[in-house]
């Protein structure tokens, strides 16, 4: 049974690491997916026809969701073209690390506007229809950084904890309607980002990890699977540490 039959979900960023992987693992439960990518045509192009052989529908479109104009001109192609949102992942990220000392207001102002303030224009833009309709899943991807902090991180770990609050805040407001709001605060994730790492770096970061390993994409995905189907229909408000026991 696909968890996912029949839905239409909205992803931000989803053309690298745990964005593309929460596309794939949507279209495998069956939803449609419309999500968005900020440059490289040719990889959205490529993940559509991934997720199209899981016979579902999926267009990526070249968007900002750190624009509030940006997220409502989306919201209104993704109905045109799908008829309907089930679901809204808001996933779209960067980082600008730095000491305090040295980081920049421009670095600091540019990791809010992308993080927070998209997860803001998303919802408020999607939200016309959730209400419409009566029902809804926003799911928010924030960080363990947005829970416990990181030096280094302050924009990052401000703009984590900001979708926190956001988060509840609309949970509380949005709860009567059936519209769901939760988050996901992943760990230590190897994407392609980590990568770039080195292997010293990466081990010192398993080794202080109680299950001994790094997360993978799809480990945040199956966890978006669930918030979206039907089995959460009794969760809202909540933050869901995928970290293999880095918080505990």
């Amino acid at each position: 049974m696909k968890l996912l039959k029949n839905k239409i979900a909205i992803i931000t960023g989803a053309t690298r690491g745990i964005g593309r992987g929460i596309a794939l693992e949507y279209a495998k439960q069956g939803s449609s997916v419309a999500f968005t990518y900020s440059k490289s045509v040719e990889q959205a192009n490529k993940l559509v026809k991934e997720l199209e052989a899981f016979s579902v529908k999926a267009i990526g479109y070249q968007s900002d969701a750190s624009n509030f104009s940006d997220a409502e001109s989306l919201v209104a192609s993704v109905l045109n073209d799908f008829s309907g949102i089930d679901i809204l992942v808001n996933n779209a990220g960067i980082t600008k690390d730095n000491l305090l000392m040295r980081l920049s207001e421009k670095d600091f102002d540019d990791v809010i506007n992308v993080n927070l303030k998209s997860v803001f224009n998303m919802t408020k833009a999607v939200q016309k229809t959730f209400l419409k309709q009566r029902k809804g899943s926003l799911i928010h991807m924030s960080s363990v950084v947005g829970v416990k902090g990181n030096a280094g991180q302050s924009n990052y770990s401000a703009s984590k904890a900001g979708i926190i609050g956001f988060s509840k805040s609309i949970a509380l407001e949005l709860g009567s309607r059936n519209i769901r709001s939760n988050v996901i605060a992943p760990g230590f994730i190897e994407t392609e980002m980590t990568k770039q790492l080195s292997e010293e770096i990466v081990d010192k970061w398993r080794n202080a990890i109680p299950l001994k390993r790094g997360g993978t994409p799809k480990d945040i995905a199956n966890a978006c699977v669930f918030l979206a189907s039907d089995l959460s229909s009794y969760i809202t408000g909540q933050v869901i540490n995928i970290d293999g026991g880095m918080l505990t």
